[in-house]
């Protein structure tokens, strides 16, 4: 199968780039000059992310718009973010939960072997801006049109919402064409989806050599049994999320996660999470899941449920206390799961998300910042794992409100498993209601006073 076929290349060039990024590390005359090679090979992972990022503004924004504007019930939007709240709000909570449970039976920070730093020098996180306040009026936009040019997907939900709402309430055939547009721009965005992920394997390779030159493989190895605690923890997180699928929608969950594999694969590689959007959105079309819940369930999720970037907050928190011998309570360390389950909702999309949530949250149980810089070195590497995971859990996320919300429809098995996108009709994210809608409009007369296209 072609999607076969382009996970298959994305595997290659996740090896290759170890072996390249191994041999130009091991071969560099200086640091130096490590860096400045890896400055070249991340020119391939940086314009594959640009192509990316020019794509997901417009595709959230039409995706969402003709979803809501066919859904013909402003309650039916409530009650979808609800049950989607809940779900996140349940597995961010195990996650964090997770995290704390193997930080403390696994205590990787006992092993830790280098001098630490006396002070943080050097680290830029930007913390002093991550607080609920500047949150949650950071959410609703002043100018859509700098949303879009920042790609702040929850300022651009916020208009899409409002936009789609008003245009499903204006019953006239301007607005039903208007709404028929807004279907198509969402057919050609996942087209352009389709030409830009064919570039994938190039960016997979330029992030993976990149990393691995500047770095190398020992850092690997001083930090084994921290990454690896970490990926065990993961691994029952995953296990976990799994499961919950299993138990609301059945086997289909393993059709699901054969479908998600490419984009899975692409996070994992890239360690980026917007690298993965596009092509998650149409893999879970290809599901079988309605546009009107993809297109808003998705990028809520993207902002409030990053499962295993959470995870890894309660993680590396409690790893550093180890490493710098500091007793924390398990009351100490239960209210910095309730902090973290807070501050953690307000970072989407910061680069190094999961270390600025720790940074900003360490002083408060008197921990070092400086035990950041611990893990500098290694993060792209835990920041794989963080990706995936993020991407497992919005799918199954997904999929579990659509199935609550009876919005999944089968689709054949070998369209499903092409790499090209479904038939133009199965991506109009016009439901039921909205075709009959849409037919009434056609057949009812036009008042005198109603906009027309020839107006």
């Amino acid at each position: 199968m072609k999607m076969n076929r382009l996970t298959t290349w994305i595997g290659i060039s996740l090896v290759l780039g170890v072996i390249v990024g191994y041999a130009c590390n091991t071969l560099a005359p200086s640091p130096a000059a490590a860096k400045e090679i890896a400055g070249y090979f991340s020119i391939l992972t940086d314009i594959f992310l640009r192509m990316i990022k020019m794509i997901i503004a417009p595709l959230v924004f039409a995706t969402l718009v003709a979803g809501l504007a066919n859904m013909g019930d402003s309650k039916a939007v409530g009650r979808i973010g609800g049950r989607a709240l809940a779900w996140f709000i349940g597995a961010s909570f195990c996650s964090l939960l997770i995290g704390l449970v193997f930080a403390n039976v696994l205590r990787p920070g006992d092993a830790l072997s280098v001098p630490l730093p006396e002070s943080a020098a050097g680290l830029n996180l930007k913390t002093s801006a991550l607080n609920l306040k500047d949150f949650i009026t950071h959410v609703f936009p002043k100018s859509i049109m700098e949303a879009m040019a920042a790609n702040e997907i929850l300022q651009i939900l916020v208009f899409a919402v409002f936009f789609g709402l008003a245009l499903g309430n204006l019953h006239n055939q301007a607005a039903r064409s208007l709404v028929n547009t807004m279907d198509e721009v969402v057919h050609v965005m996942l087209k352009v989806t389709d030409y830009v992920m064919r570039f994938a394997p190039f960016g997979v390779f330029g992030a993976v050599a990149s990393a691995i030159t500047t770095n190398g493989l020992g850092m690997l190895a001083i930090f084994g049994k921290f990454m690896l605690s970490f990926y065990i923890a993961l691994a029952v997180l995953w296990g976990l999320l799994i499961l919950a699928g299993y138990l609301i929608l059945g086997k289909d969950i393993f059709r699901l996660l054969k479908l998600v594999r490419g984009p899975m694969l692409v996070g994992f590689s890239t360690a980026s999470s917007e690298s993965v959007y596009p092509k998650l959105m149409e893999q879970l079309e290809k599901f079988g899941i309605k546009n009107r819940v993809t297109g808003f369930v998705l990028p809520l999720g993207y902002s409030f449920n990053l499962d295993g970037s959470m995870m890894y907050t309660t993680f590396l928190a409690l790893f550093i206390a180890q490493a710098y011998d500091i007793p924390m309570s398990l009351t100490a360390q239960i209210t910095m799961l309730l902090v973290l389950m807070v501050s953690s909702k307000g970072i989407a999309g910061v680069p190094r998300s999961s270390l600025v949530v720790v940074a900003a949250v360490l002083p408060m149980f008197n921990l070092p910042e400086a035990g950041i810089m611990l893990v500098l070195g290694i993060d792209h590497f835990l920041d794989m794992g963080r990706t995936v995971t993020n991407v497992l859990g919005n799918a199954i996320a997904t999929s579990v409100v659509a199935k609550w919300e009876n919005a999944i429809e089968p689709v054949d098995p070998l369209l499903a498993e092409s790499e090209e996108s479904l038939p133009e009709p199965e991506y109009t994210g016009i439901s039921t209601a909205g075709q009959a809608q849409a037919s009434a409009f056609a057949a009812a007369p036009v008042p005198e006073n109603a906009v027309t296209q020839g107006a």
